[in-house]
C-alpha cells in the first residue's frame, strides 16, 4: 500500500500517531511531536480542500496504521439541549473505517470548553462581558457555560447561519431554535452548515457586522469568527481553539487586543479539539470516545488551561 501523501510518514517506534483528516484547507496542514504523561505522540493534520472522496481515501489508506483519527472540518453530530443530532452525510464518510477509532472533538468540546469558561472568569469577569458566538449549536457546552456565567450573549446561529437578523439572547431561545432547525440541517450536506475547502478563505462582509461592533468577546470556531468579521476588530477579545500563524497575523492586522485559545499551543499551532480528543483516546488505548469524567480527569492530569495572548 502506498503512502496516502508524499509527505506522510509513519510515527517512529514507541510513538502513538494521531492523524486528523479534515475537509478543510490543506494550507493548514501540520505535523508536530508532543509528549503527554510520558507518552510521545505524533499529531498530524491532513486537509483535503473540501474533497470528500479524498477524505474517504485517506481514511481507508491509514485505517489500522495510526492509533486514532480526528475528523476535521465536519461533525459526526451536535448535541443541543440534551439531544444528539447526527449528520447522515458525515457518518457516510467514516463508515468504511474498521480498525482505528475516529473522534470529531464533540466530547472534548463539551468538557474542555465548559471548563475553560470557568477558568477564565477571574480574568474576564463574564458578568461584565458582551459576547458574540457566531455559531453556538456546534459548541453547545461553551454556549451553556457562558449563560451559566451570566455573560451578556448573542448567539448568532440565525443571523449568520440562516441570514435572518434575529439575535438569540438566551440559552432557552437557542435550545428552542436548535430543536427546530437541527433535524433539518443535519440532513443537508455538511458544507451547508460549516465552511470547507476554499470557503474557509472567503470573507462575507456586512452580514451581522453590528453584532461584531457590539461585542467585547468573539467566541467560537475560528473559521466562523473570521468569515463574517469586519476589518476593524480594534480592542476585541477572540476566544477560539484552532489557530495557525496566519490566523494570529490576521488578528493582529485587525486590531484584536487579546487571543484566548482553549487548546494548548503545540509547535506552531493550536490543534483542534478533534485532534486533542483523538490523542486522549489513543493515550487510554480505547476504541471509542471517553466519558465526560475521563476527559475531565485527563484535562486535569495534563494541566490544560486556556492560553491568553495579549497583542
Amino acid at each position: 500500500m502506498t503512502n496516502p501523501d508524499s509527505a506522510w510518514q509513519p510515527a517512529p517506534a514507541g510513538y502513538k500517531h494521531v492523524v486528523s483528516v479534515s475537509l478543510g484547507s490543506s494550507k493548514r496542514n501540520a505535523r508536530e511531536e508532543v509528549e503527554v504523561l510520558g507518552q510521545p505522540f505524533i499529531l498530524e493534520r491532513l486537509g483535503t480542500d473540501g474533497d470528500s472522496k479524498r477524505m474517504m481515501q485517506l481514511f481507508a489508506e491509514l485505517d489500522g496504521r495510526v492509533d486514532a483519527f480526528g475528523l476535521g472540518g465536519a461533525d459526526l453530530a451536535v448535541v443541543a439541549g440534551g439531544r444528539r443530532y447526527e449528520f447522515g452525510n458525515v457518518r457516510k464518510l467514516v463508515a468504511g473505517i474498521r480498525n482505528t477509532p475516529v473522534l470529531d472533538g464533540s466530547g472534548l468540546k463539551n468538557t474542555l470548553e465548559r471548563d475553560a469558561i470557568q477558568q477564565l472568569d477571574p480574568l474576564l469577569k463574564w458578568k461584565s462581558q458582551k459576547v458574540l458566538m457566531v455559531s453556538a449549536v456546534d459548541r453547545f457546552g461553551m454556549a451553556e457555560a457562558l449563560s451559566d456565567a451570566h455573560a451578556d450573549v448573542v448567539y448568532g446561529d440565525v443571523i449568520f447561519g440562516l441570514g435572518i437578523d434575529y439575535p438569540l439572547r438566551s440559552i432557552q431561545a437557542l435550545r428552542r431554535i436548535a430543536g427546530v432547525v437541527l433535524p433539518v440541517v443535519t440532513r443537508l450536506p455538511q458544507d451547508w452548515f460549516y465552511p470547507t475547502g476554499e470557503k474557509q478563505e472567503v470573507s462575507v462582509q456586512g452580514k451581522g457586522t453590528r453584532y461584531y461592533h457590539w461585542a467585547d468577546v468573539l467566541a467560537g470556531d475560528t473559521h466562523y469568527v473570521k468569515r463574517y468579521a469586519p476589518h476593524d476588530l480594534q480592542g476585541k477579545t477572540v476566544l477560539t481553539q484552532t489557530i495557525t500563524a496566519p490566523d494570529r497575523e490576521w488578528m493582529r492586522e485587525r486590531g484584536v487586543k487579546r487571543l484566548i485559545t482553549t487548546t494548548p499551543r503545540i509547535g506552531s499551532r493550536n490543534f483542534a479539539t478533534n485532534v486533542m480528543e483523538a490523542m486522549f483516546v489513543a493515550l487510554r488505548d480505547k476504541q471509542e470516545a471517553l466519558s465526560e469524567a475521563e476527559y475531565l480527569d485527563l484535562i486535569r492530569q495534563v494541566e490544560f488551561h486556556p492560553q491568553v495572548n495579549e497583542f
